[in-house]
């Protein structure tokens, strides 16, 4: 049974744990806009001073793989439709180079802006952990959960988890900070040239 976390609760991976896939869902509320939801997920790898290391070291999906094949997103799910994970990003931590201590697990709503959308019209939104034996593996065994029960009203960009390196060790940060100025901002923060 999945460990259910609460924000800002950390917790360690099982040290024995290669692979694993984040998959990432959501809901959206009844909306009487004239533009569908777009939500992508995306993932920073960052190093000690907590930017990335080159711009291709941002994974979403306009760059699904990073350059050394340790974090691959599975693509671009435009409608969030159907049960499930919405959005996948898989990790191999036996591919990582050491000079990356933290990926940050992000989900940004396309066009915001211009469509008037915000996370206040998102709900049942949730990360999940799961042991998986290889990239191949689109289910894997459920390790941790974080549903963000949050009410975000104003805010286009959340940073859902981090994992990050303490002791030799992974751990799972739940998050759940949301932020204006969507991918953009995100971007930024983490030094992506925009």
């Amino acid at each position: 049974m999945a460990v259910k976390l609460k924000k800002g609760q950390r917790v360690s991976l099982d040290k024995g744990m290669q692979h694993a896939l984040i998959g990432l869902g959501w809901d959206t509320n009844g909306y009487s806009g004239s533009s569908d939801f777009d939500l992508d997920a995306c993932a920073f790898m960052l190093g000690a001073n907590g930017r990335v290391r080159c711009d291709e070291d941002f994974i979403f999906y306009g760059n699904l793989q990073s350059p050394d094949g340790s974090v691959i997103h599975t693509g671009d799910n435009r409608t969030g439709a159907g049960d499930g994970d919405d959005e996948v990003i898989m990790i191999d931590f036996t591919k990582i180079p050491t000079d990356v201590q933290k990926i940050a697990i992000t989900v940004t709503i396309y066009e915001a802006q211009e469509r008037r959308q915000n996370f206040g019209q998102v709900s049942n939104a949730y990360v999940r952990v799961a042991r998986t034996e290889s990239n191949d593996d689109y289910v894997g065994e459920e390790e941790l959960r974080f549903d963000l029960a949050e009410d975000f009203s104003i805010e286009t960009a959340l940073v859902v988890c981090e994992i990050y390196r303490h002791n030799g060790s992974w751990k799972f940060n739940a998050v759940g900070a949301g932020y204006s100025g969507g991918l953009e901002a995100l971007c930024r923060s983490y030094g992506v040239d925009v």
